[in-house]
């Protein structure tokens, strides 16, 4: 690798995402790269020449270490879709004569499936103009809805965080025992794809019976089933915990959260920002039930948990950012780096490149023979599925007794002026 390399992240952070950041600086230097840029934001920070050399900030091992340890995006994220090649010919024209000043060997990027959107119309644009540059997509995503690849980065800590917290939030509701009950609905994220909330059944264990149902969007929402299953279950325990998806819908294809609110936010993908699900629902099962009841969102807690990390996601997180600049320096381009897996006990893994025009914005959703048949639990195919994801930890580096990050000055990392 003679010239220069420049990664980005997108979309939705993860506690995992800095791990594949510093997979591919590690890498990209090891193999003799002259500067390893970041763009601020992602694409939409480098259409502003915002960036930086990494080397000014990642000094030594420390560094490294604590950048595997920190989450959310060190460089900062965005959602923003590029236009089509030709529909706007000058945005593109833009970016590669950035990529050219910057003398550009290797642009990777690390994120979900909108980014890698932004990786095939990069590569497509390259082929079109003869430019040399190559194009890799570096795999992220909570949702873990990414095709061709058997799980992402970041899904292992997400899983890990919700099974431990479901399994908290059963231990809490236990304490108090009310008249009429108690429904407690955790609401968890995923979107369409059901992965993050199937994994609240690796709360089950020994000594924990796990949630009392499991909803995923792979299934349409009965609300009136829904309700009648709760009474049932309420005749026989004092508590019920609910795990459901922020984006079940009904049969006709709505959101249970637009039942009780308009959804007005759309990002630049068209998604709905999905909110208020398990709120809509603690309503109105108090209103048919009487009982009470409690609405939980995980919210933002399950994708920046670092504190609860999977070793296994942090290592193979380190492991694509390395790959990624690997395939680049081998000359592929407007490809995604994919995790293989090659058995499930021991647990091995191994990673490959493929097509990326095969994996953008497309979805890939829990099998439905991994749903049960009434649609209200997982199997225990998922189980064997998921819990070698979430298996070691990760030590942080304490300081003063709260986890150490490594961290940017917001003035450098907004280019704000000094008053």
């Amino acid at each position: 690798m003679t010239g220069n390399v420049i990664v980005g992240q997108s979309g939705g952070p993860t506690a995992a995402i800095n791990s594949s950041l510093a997979g591919v600086f590690r890498t990209a230097k090891d193999r003799g790269a002259g500067k390893v840029y970041g763009m601020l934001h992602g694409i939409k920070g480098l259409m502003e020449e915002q960036y930086i050399d990494l080397s000014d900030y990642i000094k030594n091992d420390l560094d490294v270490e604590l950048l595997k340890r920190t989450p959310a995006a060190y460089l900062g994220s965005c959602r923003f879709k590029l236009p089509e090649i030709h529909e706007d010919m000058e945005t593109y024209e833009k970016i590669f004569s950035i990529l050219e000043k910057l003398q550009i060997e290797a642009l990777i990027y690390i994120g979900g499936n909108d980014s890698m959107d932004t990786i095939k119309k990069l590569s497509d644009y390259a082929i079109l103009t003869g430019s040399k540059v190559r194009f890799i997509g570096c795999p992220k995503t909570i949702d873990n809805d990414l095709a061709l690849t058997d799980h992402t980065p970041g899904y292992g800590s997400a899983a890990k965080y919700i099974g431990t917290s479901v399994k908290e939030i059963i231990r809490d509701s236990y304490c108090l025992e009310y008249s009429k009950g108690l429904v407690t609905i955790v609401e968890i994220m995923g979107r369409n794809a059901g992965w993050l909330t199937g994994a609240s059944i690796l709360a089950k264990g020994e000594d924990c019976e796990g949630p009392d149902l499991i909803y995923l969007p792979e299934v349409a929402f009965d609300i009136e089933k829904f309700k009648d299953r709760v009474q049932k279950l309420l005749k026989t325990q004092p508590s019920v915990v609910v795990c459901i998806s922020e984006g079940i819908h009904t049969k006709e294809g709505k959101y249970v959260c637009e039942l009780g609110n308009n959804v007005e936010f759309v990002d630049a993908f068209n998604h709905k920002q999905l909110t208020g699900t398990a709120a809509y629902l603690c309503n109105y099962i108090a209103g048919e039930l009487g009982c009470k009841t409690r609405a939980i969102e995980l919210s933002t807690l399950q994708r920046a948990g670092s504190h609860l990390a999977s070793r296994v996601d942090i290592l193979e997180a380190y492991q694509v950012g390395g790959a990624a600049v690997l395939a680049a320096d081998e000359g592929d381009t407007g490809k995604m780096v994919t995790l293989i897996r090659h058995s499930d006990d021991p647990y091995q893994c191994g990673t490959e490149v493929k097509d990326v025009h095969k994996i953008a914005n497309d979805e890939k959703l829990v099998p439905r023979n991994w749903i049960t048949h009434d649609g209200t639990y997982v199997t225990d195919a998922f189980v064997t599925y998921a819990r070698p994801l979430i298996q070691g930890d990760v030590s942080p580096i304490m300081v003063d007794g709260i986890p150490r990050h490594i961290y940017r000055p917001l003035k450098k990392m907004f280019n704000l002026e000094e008053d």
